[in-house]
């Protein structure tokens, strides 16, 4: 996996024991976010930068980020993608 340093990034993920993937553009070094299947902690095998080349990589904001799914989320207490910097 590549540092991302402590920049949110776009995360893939698979579970170990039941192999279920997703992937989160709400993705975070060292943090992972939890299987809704087997309820264990995944950390992601591949984050890569979030990009928006030529505007054509938007969030989705009518898509629901699981905050009681994701360790930032939880540390912070509140939605991870509002980071303060």
């Amino acid at each position: 996996m590549a540092d991302q340093g402590n920049k949110r990034c776009f995360g893939e993920y698979r579970c170990p024991t039941c192999h279920r993937t997703w992937m989160s553009g709400n993705s975070w070094p060292n943090m992972g976010q939890e299987c809704t299947k087997c309820h264990i902690n995944v950390l992601a095998h591949k984050q890569t930068p979030l990009e928006r080349p030529d505007g054509l990589d938007k969030s989705d904001l009518s898509k629901h980020h699981p905050q009681d799914l994701c360790e930032k989320c939880k540390q912070l207490g509140r939605y991870c993608g509002r980071v303060r910097r």
